[in-house]
């Protein structure tokens, strides 16, 4: 049978407050959050919804109020633990709307993953498993910037925190019966972390492309440079990736290495607007990339393609097939192929394996090694 809510709109700071003290003593806070990201790199935090149990869903409207001390307090480390369903896009929204970092969190989509084989289920499914209920689906894609919200829009986002703990007790009841509910505080805490963006992150991009292997180390040097740039351009500017430049033009700008604009404006994908508002910044990270000391190049990538790759590959695949097969969860819950490309790439380099850490590291660390070492 559902349970019976009421909802509660929060639209002033006097009514943020109210709310606020309805849920100081709460010992969790179901949290989702609706947005608009179509046209900027920073979610359009379009509603935030908020439920402890009781018979009250708070619905507060982010483009009327602003997130007070006491909320940030509620959200914030300090807070009760907060329950979120998938929630990448949630955390980026809550820290960029209310400016405070959340956790401690429980996700049921990652919990879910270490219950079983269904490593992305998703809401409404997970509310049927558990619960036996069917959500309501016909406001999934809702314009959440219109006002007034329908009655039917409102309902729907307050299912979507009003379910939570239900599922959860039963998923946190299910997870101490494995002896895995350490497993998703690590899980949840890193989560946490990796939504903190910083500089190291940018960084790192340059990773998420599978055909790195192809460039030469001055033309893979150009790549990560372009990269960087462009992740701390679309923040400052407020942009989509797209909007500015896309990996694969970047990719096809480190191929190429050109040396003016005329040769940059003959790349597939290069627009005249990127080549005149930031055509020079490209062309002088590509001569920076030209004159770096040999010294100061990255070493090439091995091809996938070598037996050498191959082997060492279906070795690491092998060993996280079976302890899935022995967990009855989904491989890439345990290690995704980015993860086991990089220890072969480490492993044919002839340099320290990162290995994983945590109870994946528990579970597959020493397995690895000795793969690896096999081959």
């Amino acid at each position: 049978m559902p349970p019976s809510f009421e909802i509660r709109w929060v639209e002033t700071p006097t009514a943020l407050a109210e709310a606020c003290e309805a849920l100081a003593d709460a010992d969790w806070l179901a949290v989702d959050t609706e947005f608009h990201r179509e046209s900027t790199f920073f979610p359009i935090a379009a509603l935030v919804q908020l439920y402890a149990g009781g018979d009250e869903a708070f619905l507060i409207d982010p483009q009327v109020v602003a997130a007070d001390s006491t909320l940030q307090a509620l959200l914030g480390a300090d807070g009760p633990l907060k329950l979120l369903h998938a929630s990448g896009e949630d955390l980026e929204v809550l820290e960029s709307w209310a400016d405070v970092a959340v956790a401690p969190i429980a996700d049921t989509q990652v919990a879910q993953s270490l219950l079983s084989t269904q490593a992305s289920l998703g809401y409404q499914r997970l509310v049927e498993q558990w619960t036996g209920d069917v959500l309501p689906k016909e406001e999934t894609r809702s314009d959440w910037l219109q006002r007034p919200l329908s009655d039917s829009q409102l309902r729907y986002a307050a299912l979507d925190v009003v379910y939570l703990p239900l599922v959860w007790q039963a998923q946190r009841d299910a997870l101490v019966q494995q002896g895995r509910l350490a497993w998703l505080e690590e899980e949840c805490t890193r989560l946490c972390e990796a939504n903190r963006r910083n500089r190291d992150a940018d960084e790192q991009w340059y990773r998420r492309h599978r055909q790195l292997w192809r460039l030469e180390p001055r033309q893979l040097a150009l790549y990560q440079a372009l990269t960087r740039w462009r992740e701390g351009e679309v923040r400052r500017r407020d942009l989509p990736r797209g909007w500015l430049a896309s990996d694969k033009i970047l990719f096809a700008i480190a191929v190429e290495m050109p040396r003016n604009r005329h040769q940059l404006s003959t790349i597939e994908g290069v627009r005249p607007k990127l080549i005149k508002h930031d055509g020079d910044t490209l062309l002088a990270m590509v001569q920076e990339a030209v004159h770096l000391d040999d010294e100061a190049l990255p070493a090439p990538l091995p091809p996938p393609h070598s037996s050498a790759f191959k082997s060492r590959l279906k070795a690491l695949k092998s060993v996280v097939n079976r302890e899935a097969e022995r967990l009855d969860i989904a491989p890439e819950v345990l290690a995704n192929r980015r993860d086991l490309e990089a220890l072969v790439m480490a492993d044919l380099d002839g340099v320290p394996l990162s290995l994983p850490q945590g109870w994946r590291g528990t579970l597959l660390g020493d397995a690895f090694t000795q793969a690896l070492t096999d081959h």
